[in-house]
């Protein structure tokens, strides 16, 4: 709650961090990273962010998402105790490649890494949400035609109509 000029309370939205939306939206296309941009506005402004405040200052001012949402490499709806899970990750990173995106040296290392020892082994994933572990590499079928196993449970299976702006 705010006060007006006679001093009542008024119901209004906080005021914003952003100093100089056009330089913020300039970073954000630039591809500036989140916490590049939290360590800016500290350094340049004296005020603090979050890389969760950027990302949801992109998602209002209708700029394109940092992430790559690929329904085909992650069809499930994930649990939230498994976000996090390294076989996730790895996913996570061939969908941004795959989207074109540019991976860090180590993140690259990590993924070709991951799917050799798929390749290797001749594994998929597989997700199962109501166990504790989540996620299994489990050996390809032939039904098997990507990274992935696709449940065939259509409760496991995220919608196909997630708004996102850089959805496959």
């Amino acid at each position: 709650m705010r006060e007006d000029r006679r001093g009542e309370r008024v119901d209004m939205p906080p005021r914003s961090k952003v100093q100089d939306h056009e330089e913020a939206k300039r970073w954000l296309l630039e591809g500036k990273s989140y916490a590049w941009m939290v360590q800016k506005y500290l350094d340049k402004y004296n005020i603090q962010t979050s890389p969760s405040y950027w990302a949801v200052y992109a998602s209002r001012n209708d700029l394109p998402l940092r992430i790559s949402r690929d329904t085909e490499l992650i069809p499930w709806k994930v649990a939230k105790q498994h976000r996090w899970d390294y076989n996730l990750v790895m996913l996570r990173f061939e969908a941004r490649r795959r989207a074109g995106e540019e991976l860090k040296a180590d993140e690259a290392s990590r993924l070709e890494s991951w799917k050799r020892w798929l390749d290797e082994e001749g594994l998929v994933i597989y997700y199962d949400p109501d166990t504790e572990d989540g996620f299994f590499a489990v050996p390809r079928e032939t039904q098997d035609k990507d990274l992935v196993r696709t449940p065939s449970n259509p409760s496991h299976l995220r919608a196909k109509t997630t708004r996102a702006k850089n959805a496959n």
